[in-house]
């Protein structure tokens, strides 16, 4: 663990809070169809900006199209320290199935509409979803799909590119193409296989953004994790929360909700330290999962 836990860390030139938020709740169940309530949905993204978010991760694949236009709907014009980073390289099938979309004409095809749905002309970061198996990252080259969003870089409609769902090799073939500011992977107390993906990142200035920190659409259970928020007077995931942000001075985090009072319940995990005996506590954690 960093001995002293910085606020703020950059993904390419832009320097921003590590406790962001992340969209995919904004739409219906399993981050397809319009949301259960829309005005709720507005409201969140307006109570992240005024309580200090300046990092939005999203993706035209919520809903499809939902999530970008919520977000647009609620915030555009965009406060000029905003980032918001998207994802490309799956689509949905109609009954909400994550499906592969790496074809140039795919990847196009979602740069546009992110770039309409946000209202945007410049995607500031772009992330190339990696989807040889929607489950689980797995080997493959990634040269001709990030060649696609490096093409459409010089083409102006992309100032940053990143990487999700990938392996520690496909990050090195990526990075041995273009510049990579950051690396999206499943990633959380209890599933730490990028442990050593994460320190190589850290060492370089890059940028590594858990998702689904606090375990998903099945939250994080554990009677150690319980019994340490108990005693510091804090709840388990914001526990979780605190654990991610003193694993390494490069983690972003992006927990995502569709409530309000949740939403103040994740940024305040931003003010907690976890004691060193509070960490060892939870060190087990992973290797029961």
């Amino acid at each position: 663990m960093a001995d002293k836990r910085p606020e703020t860390f950059k993904i390419g030139d832009r320097t921003v809070n590590r406790l962001g938020y992340g969209a995919m709740q904004l739409a219906g169940p399993g981050a397809f169809g319009p949301p259960r309530d829309r005005t709720s949905a507005l409201a969140v993204l307006r109570e992240a900006i005024d309580r200090g978010v300046d990092h939005i991760d999203t993706s035209d694949v919520y809903g499809p199209h939902v999530t970008n236009q919520i977000i647009r709907e609620a915030l555009h014009p965009y406060p000029n320290h905003l980032v918001i980073a998207t994802k490309v390289g799956a689509r949905r099938g109609p009954q909400g199935s994550w499906d592969p979309a790496f074809s140039p004409e795919a990847i196009t095809s979602a740069i546009h509409d992110n770039l309409r749905n946000l209202h945007l002309e410049t995607l500031e970061v772009v992330n190339l979803r990696v989807m040889f198996d929607p489950q689980r990252p797995s080997e493959g080259s990634i040269e001709a799909p990030l060649a696609v969003l490096i093409a459409l870089q010089r083409a102006g409609k992309v100032r940053h590119i990143g990487l999700s769902n990938v392996t520690a090799r496909q990050v090195q073939e990526g990075r041995a193409m273009t510049e990579i500011v950051c690396v999206q992977n499943l990633y959380n107390l209890a599933h730490r296989d990028d442990d050593a993906l994460i320190d190589t990142l850290a060492a370089t200035g890059v940028a590594y953004v858990p998702f689904f920190p606090l375990g998903g659409f099945a939250p994080l259970q554990s009677t150690a994790l319980s019994e340490v928020a108990r005693e510091i007077g804090a709840t388990p995931m914001q526990v979780a929360l605190a654990w991610l942000l003193q694993r390494s001075p490069n983690i972003l985090l992006i927990p995502g909700t569709s409530s309000v009072a949740h939403l103040r319940e994740n940024l305040a995990a931003g003010e907690l330290e976890l004691p060193s005996a509070a960490i060892e506590a939870l060190e087990p954690i992973a290797a029961r999962s």
